[in-house]
């Protein structure tokens, strides 16, 4: 058995595979937790080739994208096209910023065999494409929300420098601009991938889940969930500790404003008073 390739890419937050699903004429609805496969005469019609039974292409409700076997990024290219005409979001130009490769290798042994860049099975198993094609793409999806992640950081830091210099004030669009960049990133990396769901085959068959768990593991998608998790409740606190000094000095504002109105009324009435006598 040849080697199974597999490329993916994070190019999108989210992909409406319905609409996809449509327009291909595939008579079926679509839920976030199971890919939308293209192959053979749907495959070939998007490619303008003959597409042979080895060439897929798995897209996930999530942004990921999955090339089974594609080796021509003419191809590629094409379907990332072919995409964007659904999910305008998709930058055809930054497709290549989060992406990675795997394969999967039949050979003599007793064991399932994990490397960074392939995994070694003694026998093949129909389930092994679509698992290996999910884990990668919720890692390739992770990726990017990583760093989005990194630029919400950023962005604290300069207000926390603002802190530091005595500039106390900040304003409330910029706390709910930021407050919503820390919510996007939760729903996408806690909601739309759910790393800690698993695909309806591994409750069906043990060795699928035990497959599928072996990948998560090497891949280390719980672990990156975590941290993740963490960071994003730091950054919660974080933001609350902003909102919560910028109102008190917006109250303390508004009272100072109180006083001196109240002084400034006092002083027109004795003037007031003054002028009578």
């Amino acid at each position: 058995m040849e080697a199974i390739t597999f490329k993916a890419f994070a190019v999108a937050n989210e992909i409406d595979l319905n609409k996809i699903a449509i327009h291909c004429g595939i008579p079926k609805k679509f839920t976030w937790e199971e890919p939308l496969v293209l192959k053979e005469d749907i495959l070939s019609a998007i490619l303008h080739r003959s597409a042979g039974q080895s060439l897929q292409v798995l897209v996930f409700s999530f942004g990921s994208v999955v090339f089974v076997n594609h080796t021509r990024q003419g191809e590629i290219d094409s379907m990332l096209y072919f995409l964007k005409q659904f999910e305008p979001d998709i930058e055809l130009l930054q497709a290549s910023l989060y992406t990675d490769d795997y394969s999967l290798h039949r050979e003599e042994t007793d064991t399932l065999q994990w490397t960074d860049e392939y995994v070694i099975v003694p026998e093949y198993e129909a389930f092994y494409p679509e698992l290996i094609a999910t884990v990668l793409a919720k890692s390739v999806a992770l990726e990017k929300i990583e760093e989005q992640l990194g630029k919400i950081h950023d962005k604290l830091e300069y207000m926390i420098e603002r802190f530091e210099k005595g500039r106390l004030r900040i304003g409330n669009k910029e706390l709910a601009k930021t407050t919503a960049a820390i919510v996007r990133h939760e729903y996408n990396s806690l909601g739309s991938i759910m790393i800690l769901d698993k695909p309806d085959i591994t409750w069906a068959n043990s060795s699928a889940g035990m497959f599928y768990d072996k990948m998560l593991e090497f891949f280390e998608l719980n672990d990156r969930h975590t941290i993740m998790k963490n960071k994003t409740e730091v950054l919660y606190r974080i933001m609350e500790g902003f909102s919560t000094i910028s109102h008190s000095n917006r109250g303390l504002f508004v009272e100072w404003i109180v006083v001196i109105l109240i002084v400034i009324e006092v002083v027109l009435s004795l003037l007031e008073i003054a002028g009578i006598a």
